[in-house]
């Protein structure tokens, strides 16, 4: 989650190798459908890291097991293959 404390530098958005973070209506946030903690890229995520204010803390509402996380980068991850493949054949 990014919290109000959020300065909008936009280093996050361009950190997340799954496109889950976007401007929002006053700050950033965070798709949790499209966020895998960077579990399947990185040994941690990298928004929080890259952030200096430091207002992206893990979400309690949302705590998932790393099984979760992968899962959901594998289904990412296929379905960006599925576009890039139908892109190609219809090129």
């Amino acid at each position: 989650m990014i919290t109000d404390a959020c300065i909008n530098c936009d280093v996050c958005e361009l950190e997340c190798p799954n496109g889950a973070i976007s401007q929002g209506p006053e700050i950033y946030v965070i798709d949790p459908d499209r966020c895998t903690e960077c579990v399947g890229h990185y040994d941690r995520p990298q928004c929080a890291q890259a952030c200096p204010v430091d207002c992206i803390p893990p979400d309690p509402e949302r705590i998932e097991t790393r099984e979760t996380l992968l899962a959901r980068y594998e289904r990412l991850k296929n379905e960006q293959q599925a576009l890039v493949a139908k892109a190609a054949s219809s090129a």
